[in-house]
């Protein structure tokens, strides 16, 4: 494992020396441009570990993506060895179908000081709630990204964060009652404490959210990569590309359905990922938005 390897892998040519917010920014663009959020691995018959050393070999040798344990866990990895003051923390994501938080904390975050400065940095999130910069760790106030307006708010030692996005305009009219499609303009995505934690933390909801039928990621097989103006994603047999402020305060949302012979050359020329097992998509309506 080395950085160099890791760089080549996302395409960033820039410092690395310097450990600013600016160089913080532009490494972690470059990782959520050429990584995707994924979980193919469930729906092919392969099992998602943990161990850094195998996160490594399948995102960067293999080209492949992975969801947020593997993800950030990669991305805290290169932030620490390039110096930078990191550490991790854990979320529970909100689930807008049950309009609760989830009971278990799945979701892993990266916690990144710069001069006394705290930030979030978050590569595992994907779709319209990844955010394109580090978030600075402050209640209150709002902080615009190209996905829309995020936000933290902390009340007595909980963070929940938040997301603002712009109006929609879907061409595919067949696809405007979508139960892919965010109808709220504001949306909880997750919500966290400060409380250090490690990727041990993690191991029984890696287990759970890849076995369990109550999961989401056993009901949806899901591949979501940034773009330069929006994101694409393919959940089950939907592809779906979105242009962010396409028009003034308005995102392009373009769906198409795929035939199963449509898939792998799909995922081949929007997510540059190959397969070495056979997908299974699936897509069980419900619990997940764009």
């Amino acid at each position: 494992m080395n950085l160099e390897e890791y760089f080549a892998r996302t395409g960033y040519k820039g410092s690395t020396e310097k450990q600013d917010l600016e160089t913080l920014t532009d490494i972690f663009q470059h990782h959520i441009r050429a990584v995707p959020f994924e979980n193919l691995s469930i729906h092919c018959g392969e099992k998602i570990t943990l161990e850094l050393e195998h996160v490594y070999d399948k995102i960067v040798r293999k080209k492949r993506g992975g969801w947020c344990m593997e993800n950030n866990q990669l991305l805290g990895w290169v932030l620490k060895g390039l110096g930078y003051d990191t550490g991790f923390l854990g979320a529970y994501v909100f689930n807008p179908h049950q309009n609760a938080y989830a009971t278990l904390m799945t979701h892993l975050v990266v916690k990144v000081v710069i001069d006394g400065t705290a930030y979030i940095v978050d590569g595992g999130f994907g779709v319209s709630y990844q955010m394109w910069q580090p978030m600075e760790l402050v209640s209150g106030k709002e902080q615009p990204q190209a996905p829309g307006v995020f936000r933290f708010t902390e009340i007595n030692g909980v963070w929940y964060l938040e997301k603002m996005r712009r109006k929609q305009y879907i061409p595919n009219q067949s696809f405007c009652s979508s139960d892919l499609l965010e109808k709220k303009e504001c949306r909880k995505v997750y919500m966290f404490s400060l409380e250090p934690r490690t990727v041990e933390d993690f191991r029984f909801q890696c287990t759970y959210l890849q076995t369990s039928p109550d999961s989401l990621f056993t009901k949806k097989s899901i591949c979501s990569l940034q773009t330069t103006d929006g994101f694409r994603a393919l959940i089950g047999w939907t592809l779906t590309e979105i242009t962010y402020n396409y028009k003034e305060n308005m995102d392009l949302v373009e769906f198409v359905t795929l035939e199963d012979e449509e898939v792998e050359k799909t995922l081949k020329e929007k997510f540059n990922i190959t397969l070495e097992r056979k997908l299974v998509p699936i897509n069980v309506k419900g619990s997940y938005t764009i």
